[in-house]
């Protein structure tokens, strides 16, 4: 399930996106805070979390800009906690309301339950897939499917292409590459990397991908090369 994330404190964000992903969501993370609304239409969520101070405009505006295209479960995160802020969350079309500080585990059951509540019982366990040009991944898995053909991939092969897939066509650090497979990067050689990365290659070679899907730009790390960048 898709979720976007409007929040104008970046350091609050990733915390929220990193404790959210823990629980298999795709997060995306606001970033055009005078067209938010255009953003929810290319992301098309499942469910959106908002702030209410807002540059430009407030999550009060843009919740109701929103409900003019759909009904998707909106969550307010908020420091303001005053009865009538609440009130207005729910005038303008808001579901629930949390106040800032949260416990994540509050923040979770929210998600949830609104999950639940718009999609049915299962919504919130729903598997996630990464797509992009007909290729297909299966995180939970560890499958890779590409014109009705599949690979099982190794834990780390499916790290390293889930990095790539969310990256793509933009580069893909090897530092954060080597920090999300093996958490301390000082005690894996460039080596180590490359093995794997190459074995991932032959996979998707194998599944009828061209030979240069994924290309490494010698000492900065690689990308998925759809021809784009």
């Amino acid at each position: 399930m898709k979720i976007f994330l409007v929040e104008d404190d970046f350091a609050l964000a990733k915390l929220v996106k990193e404790a959210i992903e823990k629980y298999n969501f795709e997060v995306f993370p606001s970033t055009n805070f005078q067209a938010l609304d255009q953003e929810f239409l290319e992301v098309q969520p499942d469910l959106v979390l908002m702030d209410i101070n807002l540059p430009y405009f407030d999550g009060f505006y843009w919740t109701k800009q929103i409900r003019q295209h759909t009904n998707v479960p909106i969550i307010f995160l908020s420091a303001r906690d005053s009865p009538m802020d609440q009130v207005m969350a729910v005038e303008y079309g808001g579901d629930d309301y949390l106040v800032k500080p949260f416990a994540n585990e509050v923040l979770i059951a929210k998600i949830k339950s609104q999950l639940r509540r718009a999609y049915g019982e299962y919504a919130a366990n729903k598997e996630r897939t990464l797509a992009r040009q007909g290729l297909a991944y299966y995180p939970e898995r560890l499958e890779v499917h590409y014109q009705n053909q599949k690979e099982l991939l190794t834990k780390k092969e499916g790290e390293l292409l889930e990095l790539l897939l969310e990256s793509a066509p933009k580069l893909v650090p090897r530092e954060i590459l080597l920090m999300k497979i093996w958490d301390d990067a000082r005690f894996v050689d460039d080596n180590t990397l490359s093995v794997n990365m190459g074995r991932l290659r032959k996979k998707l070679e194998d599944l009828g991908l061209p030979t240069n899907i994924i290309t490494t730009v010698r000492g900065k790390g690689y990308l998925l090369d759809w021809g784009e960048a």
